[in-house]
């Protein structure tokens, strides 16, 4: 039975575009949060890896599909070297230092769908620091870095559910 609080929750964006996420495919949900997206994908029937500095509260939901890994996300050294995933979900997070690692992770036909805060969204609030907002094109010059077949692709403002200025990328890893 679906989660309808998990499925209202979750971006418009990982939803438009996880359908395209192999069936039953292993999901990196980085930087989950309070885990709305990785509820949401297990609800739709993947597996998925949910990695945070801080997993207490979706550690506590003990959701047998969610594997919770606390980690810290920006020291030198990657902390996910080596894994593979059908799908990776990012939103509302960057990290340039690690940012090229994520199409490294994906399988082939995997799906990278990240979502973000862009330039200019200073003019809104926080995030106002350029280390924490988009470059124009940056999204899109990832996927061209790695051979990336992009599938949608917006820097645009939005309203809701807050003015801001966002990029957002979905793009597929070659077979």
């Amino acid at each position: 039975m679906p989660n309808h609080e998990a499925i209202a929750e979750a971006s418009p964006w990982v939803k438009r575009f996880a359908t395209l996420i192999p069936p039953q495919g292993a999901v990196l949900d980085l930087a989950c949060g309070s885990g709305r997206h990785s509820r949401y994908l297990v609800n739709a029937g993947f597996s998925v890896t949910a990695v945070d500095r801080d997993i207490t509260v979706l550690a506590s939901d003990n959701t047998p599909q969610i594997t919770t890994q606390e980690l810290d996300l920006e020291l030198d050294t990657w902390p996910l070297k080596g894994r593979v995933f059908d799908g990776i979900v990012v939103s509302n997070y960057l990290y340039r230092p690690h940012l090229d690692q994520l199409p490294q992770m994906l399988a082939a036909g995997g799906v990278l769908i990240y979502e973000t805060f862009a330039q200019g969204n200073e003019a809104f609030g926080k995030p106002s620091n350029p280390n924490f907002l988009l470059k124009t094109g940056e999204l899109l010059a990832l996927a061209l870095r790695y051979g990336l077949k992009v599938v949608a692709y917006e820097d645009i403002y939005q309203d809701k559910p807050k003015p801001a200025m966002m990029q957002r990328i979905c793009a597929v890893k070659a077979f």
